[in-house]
């Protein structure tokens, strides 16, 4: 029997090279790859090694027999991925394995900061570490007293398969040259200077996590929230502890359509027994547990074709108990989608029309061609003012265009989902109209194109919020590939580094051991009730569980 990718996919490929047989597409080499929406197993090529099940780093591989009924649909997926004539016909050629080889002279470790702990920072890491022959140290900086970023602070809580990837960056911070600096803030407890004079390089791996905003009448009205900082609350994060969102009313309504807005409205409506058992903030699952929610609403601009969210995503959100998809707007389509990652959502989308909903189910209603003009309300939010859209072609995409049809629609809270923008970084220049730091292959650049600040950045504050995680390594080897380039060409000297005294200009850091406390005692408050861990979601409570103050 062959073997299946299902949902919670990463893209880091680690599966092809150990592919005796190249049955795994696209690859980092292929130009699908970096917006194929998850990788695919050729099923009349695969011999059943078991290998690619072996080194995925979020166990979504396995045997076609033993998917759960939930995930059958993936067979069809991976399978129809190769009936498309341009995915045809890979060769069958093992794959050697990717292993960086260092063949440069530089006579002293290379001293390394990565700024950032999340996906995109523990990828640069481990390209550097696995490095054949190159000596390096690295030391990672991270302003919360806990790392891996978005992997623990914006990953679902009911998508616990896609976390386990947090276990494959926690055994960086056990390798010979690592080093873990946990509570310290790069811009306050050390500057960009002090970096620069301590590292022959510094990597910025700071994310991008402010959200766009709207721009309408309305926005900032009580009731109006991003979803970033929703999905901050929900996830535990130190600074969205106090935030309060007024889940009193029957429908919320969330503004965009990606991946984060599905994850959203399935929180909003999943059957609270699921919750239970996930590593939901306590504060979040009270809240829920007495939600008056009964419907969300999510409006996408434009038609079901060109949906943001992936096809994955919708059918995790399909698969919710207790939860009825409505479909608003299938109509929208002129003709058939050319591209059959469309194809399929809409195919999926249309099954999910045809059903009818259960006498209790809660209902996310998936509402096409339609854009928000205003926030409705006077002291607080009591609906949206939302223009209905057509679609027209231009420039080659669709594109939607007002019917000047207008409707207001009640609800008592609205969450924008519209994007997540990157800032400015100290002592780095800005492209404040893509938000973002420019560069060239991940070497930071001024507008004139030169720099010569030996620094480099990686992932969202890089490329912009794209891809999902394991996009982020394919990034991270570009920018390693960009620094040792610069280290082999003598544009990094050798003697820059200063002497190591960190301990003194950050004394309030907390390490590797400092973590590995947090996560036994999170791990601990879970087990009793059945759940991979309780977080601790106030940042002086961290600091004093890895202390070893509690």
């Amino acid at each position: 029997m062959p073997y299946v990718i299902t949902r919670s996919c990463c893209n880091d490929a680690s599966c092809v090279p150990v592919c005796p047989v190249n049955c795994i597409h696209p690859t980092p080499e292929e130009p699908d790859y970096r917006t194929a929406e998850m990788l695919y197993i050729d099923p009349d090529v695969c011999i059943e090694c078991g290998a690619c099940m072996d080194v995925c780093p979020v166990q979504a591989i396995a045997p076609d027999y033993e998917l759960p009924e939930s995930m059958e649909r993936y067979q069809e997926i991976n399978a129809r991925y190769y009936l498309d004539p341009e995915h045809a016909d890979y060769p069958q050629t093992a794959n050697a394995p990717r292993r960086r080889e260092w063949d440069g002279d530089w006579g002293e470790p290379l001293r390394v900061a990565v700024v950032g702990s999340g996906p995109s920072a523990c990828y640069v890491a481990e390209e550097l570490l696995e490095t054949k022959g190159l000596d390096v140290e690295i030391d990672m900086f991270e302003r919360l007293p806990v790392p891996f970023g978005l992997v623990r602070y914006g990953v679902a809580p009911d998508h616990q398969d896609t976390k386990v990837v947090a276990e494959q960056f926690g055994s960086l911070f056990r390798r010979a040259g690592f080093r873990l600096f946990l509570n310290v803030d790069i811009g306050v407890d050390l500057t960009f200077e002090q970096l620069q004079d301590r590292y022959h390089a510094v990597v910025y791996a700071v994310g991008a996590m402010r959200d766009r905003r709207l721009g309408i009448e309305g926005e900032d009205l009580p009731g109006s929230h991003s979803a970033t900082d929703f999905v901050a609350w929900y996830n535990g994060h130190p600074e969205a502890v106090g935030h309060e969102f007024d889940l009193s009313g029957e429908r919320a309504v969330i503004i965009g359509n990606g991946n984060v807005a599905l994850d959203v409205a399935r929180i909003l409506t999943a059957d609270l027994t699921t919750l239970e058992r996930s590593d939901i903030a306590d504060h979040a699952l009270e809240a829920l547990r007495s939600s008056a929610i009964r419907e969300v609403v999510v409006l996408g601009r434009r038609g079901p074709a060109e949906a943001a969210f992936t096809t994955p995503e919708l059918l995790g959100l399909l698969a919710t108990r207790g939860v009825h998809v409505r479909v608003e707007g299938l109509d929208g389509v002129l003709g058939e989608p050319v591209d059959d990652i469309a194809r399929l959502k809409v195919e999926v989308l249309g099954e999910a029309a045809a059903t009818e909903p259960e006498a209790d189910d809660r209902i996310v209603t998936l509402r096409f061609l339609s854009s928000p003009t205003g926030v409705l309300g006077d002291s607080r939010v009591t609906g949206l003012r939302i223009a209905r859209n057509e679609l027209v072609e231009e420039g080659g995409r669709m594109a939607a265009r007002p019917t000047g049809e207008i409707e207001d629609i009640d609800c008592g809270l609205v969450l924008r989902s519209v994007g997540y923008f990157g800032e400015p970084v100290p002592g780095l220049p800005f492209d404040g109209e893509r938000g973002v730091v420019p560069n060239n292959e991940g070497k930071v650049v001024d507008p004139s194109g030169q720099w010569t600040g030996r620094a480099y950045v990686v992932g969202w504050i890089k490329r912009g919020p794209s891809g999902v995680i394991g996009t982020n390594k394919l990034c991270a080897q570009e920018t390693v590939a960009a620094l040792l380039r610069d280290v082999r060409e003598g544009l990094i000297p050798r003697g820059l580094a200063m002497g190591d005294d960190l301990e003194t200009l950050v004394p309030d850091r907390l390490d590797a051991a400092a973590w590995k406390r947090i996560d036994r005692h999170e791990r601990s408050a879970g087990r009793p009730e059945g759940r991979p861990r309780i977080k601790s979601v106030r940042a002086e409570d961290l600091v004093q569980i890895g202390r070893g103050d509690v």
